[in-house]
C-alpha cells in the first residue's frame, strides 16, 4: 500500500512537465540507503539474532509509516518528507531482509525448501494484490494519507509474528560470524566466486533495472489510459495477481521442473516481452494483461534463483549472501526507477518502457551466453557441493545416488 501511495502522492505534488523525473527521484532516495547499509546488514545478520533485528527494523518502519500519515494529514505540500521517510524505511529494510530471509533455512529442512520458498512468495504476492487495490480504493475514498495509516496498522502483525517465533533453532559458535570489514570481504568472495549465484544476481539487476515499469504507472493511469486512481489501484496489483498464480502452480510443480537453468532463463525473456507489450498498449485491459504476465514470469523466475542461492550457500554466508542480493533484488528496481523516470521525461512513458523491455531482453541473453552452468543448471545440482556454490554437469558426485548426497550433506 505504501509504495504505491507514495508514488501517487508524488504525482500529485509535482507539474505535469516533471512527473517522471519526481517519480524517477523515488527510486534513487530508495537506493542510497540500500547500497550504503547492506553490506553491513548481512554481517549484522550473520553475527547476531536474526529474528530480534527483524523485530527492531519492523517496529523502525512502522514509525516511518506514522509519520507518513500524519504528516500528509496536515496538509504536506513539498517532497523532501516524503522523500526522506520513503529512505528511511528503505535503510531499515535494508537490515530486516537479510535477517528475515536468513531465517527460513533454519526453520524448513533443505528437502522441503522449494516449496517453502514458494509458499513465501504466494504470501509475498497475495499481499501485493491486496495492498495496491486496497491503495487505489482509499485513495479514492478516503485519500493518500489513509493508506499510509493502514500500512502502519499493518506492521503489528508482522511484529506479533516475530515475537511468536520463539523456537528458532539455535546457531554453533562456527555458524556465527563478527560484524567486520574481514566478515563483509568473505561474503563477498563468496558470491563472486560462485557462477551459479553471481549470474542468478546480474539476471536479477539487469532485468530490473531495464524493465522497472510500474513507477511510470501513475501517468499511464492519469495520462495515456485515464482510469484514476480506482484504474490505478487495478493495474499497480495486476502484476501480483500474475505472480499469485504462478505462486500457486510453483508450489506443487517447482519439484517437477528438471531443467531449472532453462526454465529461468525463459522466465525472464517472457517478463521482457511482456514488458514491451506493456508499453505499447493503449487498451486497458490488454495493459492489465501484460502486467500480469510479466509478474507470472517474475515469480517464476524468482522462486528459482531463490532455490540457486540458498541451497548453494552455507547458513554462517546466508545473512551476507542475502544482503549483497539485496543491492541486486533492490537496487536493479529502484535506479530502474530513475532510470525510467529520466527517459520518460526525455522521449516519453511508452517508450520509455519498451526501450527497458527490450534491454532487458539483450542482458539475459547476454548472462546466458557467459554462464554455461546456468544453462546447464538442473534440479539434481541443487544437492551438489552447497559449500560453493558451484553447479553443473562434470561434477564428480553428480552419479552418486540422491541418497549418499544427502547422508554426506
Amino acid at each position: 500500500m505504501q509504495n504505491a501511495a507514495i508514488l501517487w502522492h508524488v504525482s500529485l505534488l509535482v507539474a505535469p512537465a516533471h512527473k517522471g523525473l519526481a517519480l524517477g527521484l523515488v527510486g534513487l532516495v530508495k537506493i542510497v540507503p540500500i547500497v550504503a547499509f547492506s553490506l553491513l546488514s548481512g554481517a549484522v545478520a550473520d553475527a547476531m539474532n536474526r529474528r530480534r533485528v527483524a523485530l527492531f527494523t519492523n517496529v523502525i518502519m512502522m514509525a516511518s509509516a506514522t509519520t507518513l500519515a500524519i504528516l500528509t494529514f496536515r496538509g504536506v505540500h513539498v517532497l523532501w518528507p516524503i522523500y526522506a521517510l520513503a529512505a528511511t524505511s528503505a535503510a531499515a529494510a535494508s537490515f530486516e531482509g537479510p535477517a528475515r530471509q536468513a531465517l527460513v533455512p533454519n526453520l524448513v529442512p533443505a528437502d522441503h525448501f522449494p516449496n517453502a520458498i514458494s509458499l513465501n512468495t504466494i504470501m509475498f504476492q497475495t499481499a501485493s494484490v491486496v495492498g495496491p487495490s486496497a491503495a487505489g480504493l482509499v485513495i479514492g475514498e478516503l485519500g493518500v494519507g489513509w493508506a499510509y495509516a493502514l500500512n502502519a496498522v499493518s506492521f503489528l502483525a508482522a511484529i506479533a509474528a516475530l515475537l511468536a517465533m520463539r523456537n528458532v533453532p539455535a546457531r554453533t559458535p562456527g555458524q556465527i560470524a563478527e560484524v567486520s570489514v574481514r566478515a563483509i570481504r568473505e561474503g563477498l568472495r563468496f558470491v563472486f566466486s560462485a557462477p551459479l549465484i553471481r549470474s542468478s544476481m546480474l539476471l536479477d539487476f539487469f532485468a530490473t533495472f531495464f524493465a522497472s515499469a510500474t513507477v511510470l504507472l501513475p501517468i499511464f493511469a492519469q495520462d495515456i489510459l485515464k482510469v484514476g486512481a480506482h484504474g490505478y489501484g487495478i493495474l499497480y496489483a495486476a502484476p501480483s495477481i500474475g505472480a499469485v498464480v504462478a505462486s500457486l502452480i510453483m508450489v506443487h510443480g517447482v519439484e517437477r521442473i528438471d531443467r531449472r537453468g532453462i526454465v529461468l532463463l525463459r522466465s525472464i525473456l517472457i517478463y521482457g516481452c511482456a514488458t514491451v507489450l506493456f508499453g505499447v498498449s493503449r487498451n486497458f485491459w490488454l495493459t492489465f494483461g501484460a502486467l500480469a504476465v510479466s509478474g507470472a514470469a517474475d515469480t517464476v523466475s524468482t522462486v528459482l534463483r531463490n532455490i540457486i542461492r540458498q541451497l548453494g550457500t552455507p547458513d554462517h554466508l546466508r545473512g551476507r549472501m542475502t544482503s549483497i542480493n539485496m543491492i541486486f533484488f533492490m537496487g536493479g528496481p529502484q535506479l530502474g526507477e530513475m532510470e525510467a523516470g529520466a527517459v520518460a521525461s526525455w522521449l516519453g512513458a511508452p517508450s520509455s518502457v519498451v526501450l527497458g523491455g527490450v534491454a532487458c531482453l539483450g542482458t539475459t541473453m547476454w548472462v546466458a551466453r557467459k554462464t554455461p552452468a546456468l544453462l546447464n543448471y538442473r534440479r539434481r545440482d541443487a544437492l551438489l557441493r552447497p559449500e560453493t556454490g558451484e553447479r553443473g554437469p562434470g561434477d564428480e558426485r553428480e552419479k552418486e545416488p540422491v541418497e549418499d548426497i544427502l547422508q554426506d550433506r
